[in-house]
Parts: C-alpha cells; structure tokens; sequence
C-alpha cells in the first residue's frame, strides 16, 4: 500500500512550533523543564512539534543530547502531537537520527539546511535524496534557506523521494518563495512560511499554508490566532496579531539573528518557565533589553 501522509500533510500546515531546549544550572539538558515546556505547548492547543529546530539550538546539542530531546519529545507528547524531528550534518549522522526518530514513533523528520560552505544544487538533491530513501515511510521536509536553490532541484527530489512530502521555506523574499513554490509544485508540497509570524501573511498570500514559530513557547494562544487569521483569509485581523509581535520579532532578527533564542529563553525566563541561558555562539540578552522583553511577555500572558 502506497503511504500517502496525510495526517503529515495536515500538521505541516498548522503553527509548527519549535521547542527550546532549557539547560540546568551546570549546563546540562534539563529533561523536567524541557518536558513541562512541551506540556504547556500541548495544553496551548499545539499539535505539531519540532525537536533539534534551530530555536532549539540543534547546532550547539551533542548527539547524545539530541536523541534525548527526540525521545522526551515522542513520550511527553504521546497521541497529542505530530513530531518533526531535525536532522542534519553530515549524511550518516543525518540518516541515523531518522532512524532513531522513525524507531521512536516520530512521524517526519525536517533536515536542516546543510551548512558546508560548498553547496551544489545537485550536491542538494543528492543529499536529501540520501536521508529521504534510508526513511521511506517517514515524511521529509526540506529546511530550505538557499536563495540560489531552484524548485525545479526540489521537484527532482520528490521524483524520486515521494515522501519528501513538505517545505520549510526560509528566503526571507515572498516573491521568490512564489515563483519557487509554482516552479516546483505548488500543490504538490505542504508549504511552510519558515521565517515565523513575521512573514506568514506575505507567505500565505502566495501559497503557504503553514508557519514554524519559536515565539510560540512564549505566547501559544497568539501563533494560534494568527494562523486562525490567515486560515480563513482575515489579513486584517493577521496583521494586528503582527503588530502585536512586532517588536519582539524584531529584538529576534536584530544582528542577523544573534538573539534569535536569546530573546525567547529570557521571555520565558521572566514568566519563571526556565533559565535564560543559551550556548555559544549565541549569548544572553544583555541587562539594558531584559526589561522590555519581560514587559512583552507579561502582556501576552495576560
């Protein structure tokens, strides 16, 4: 019987919320926080769930810590979400990991986008082609950074991968995630706005039916409502909820996204959910921006 991924295709496009990973005070993965952050996801009507995203700092977790994030993830969150987990780095790293997820009962996996500083378009294809087929009956989503990528290159992997089945766009340019989107199918993939609540409404406009969010660990009832928003083509009422994160977002984005999870962790942090730190490269917010941080997030909370 032909797999056909629906109810992979249908979490895709929802809030595809990426957990942080909290630390303990000697620096270790926290399993208790990290699994009380998740249940306040849940119990915030999350129900697709990202482990070792980008917000989840993948790139500073050993191996060892990241198998642990996929294994709290799958038992905390049970029936009660569709699991993504990442993957990524070199090929068998990035093919074990899959393995691993699929073992544990995780339903797709997300590859991140690969970072060795010789990138081919072909080089792509061959790479994600590589993860694809060593997981056959898991869905793969491409975490898709690379302007110069073609969607021609991402129809030539799902020719061959059919269950490369969705996208995490991540251009921050809607005209080109357009153009890509219809070069390379739009129907035929779960699109997925994968710069968060910031570009959703320009994203959704030309095709996107999904957004990934970090700031979903802070406020999960305002990544709902904006999707609430977009789902029913209410931009108007989308556009508040961007007001809304305006600022916040843009505290995130600040330096080239030096405080991408920075901002995050300290919002959580002044709501008294976990500890404010992160791993180099990335560092702590400073003292002079703690302040307005907490003020945000004590508004949504209320």
């Amino acid at each position: 019987m032909t797999t056909t991924f629906e109810t992979q295709r249908a979490a895709l496009a929802d809030v595809v919320a990426i957990p942080v990973t909290p630390f303990a005070e000697d620096g270790s993965v926290d399993p208790e926080t990290y699994r009380a952050l998740l249940r306040r996801l849940l119990d915030g009507g999350v129900t697709t769930l990202t482990p070792n995203g980008n917000t989840g700092e993948f790139y500073a977790l050993t191996p060892k810590e990241r198998r642990l994030v996929t294994e709290l993830t799958v038992e905390e969150a049970g029936d009660r979400s569709v699991i993504l987990v990442g993957v990524g780095h070199d090929v068998p790293t990035a093919v074990d990991s899959a393995r691993h997820a699929r073992d544990l009962g995780a339903q797709m996996v997300m590859v991140h986008q690969p970072v060795h500083p010789y990138v081919s378009q072909s080089g792509w294809v061959d790479y994600h082609r590589a993860i694809a087929e060593a997981v056959p009956d898991l869905g793969v989503v491409p975490y898709i950074r690379n302007a110069q990528l073609t969607g021609a290159r991402l129809a030539e992997l799902a020719d061959t991968c059919p269950n490369v089945i969705g996208v995490k766009y991540a251009v921050p340019d809607a005209a080109k995630f357009a153009a890509f989107a219809r070069d390379a199918g739009l129907e035929r993939f779960v699109w997925v706005a994968g710069l968060a609540e910031p570009y959703a409404p320009s994203y959704f406009s030309v095709g996107a039916t999904g957004f990934t969010s970090g700031l979903v660990n802070v406020a999960p009832s305002v990544s709902l409502n904006m999707i609430e928003a977009l789902r029913s083509g209410d931009y108007p009422t989308a556009m508040k909820v961007w007001e809304q994160i305006r600022r916040f977002e843009e505290m995130r984005a600040a330096n080239g996204s030096a405080n991408n999870v920075t901002v995050v962790k300290e919002a959580l942090a002044s709501l008294g959910l976990c500890r404010r730190e992160v791993r180099p490269p990335s560092r702590p917010l400073p003292e002079s921006e703690r302040a307005e941080v907490a003020a945000i997030a004590a508004e949504w909370s209320i």
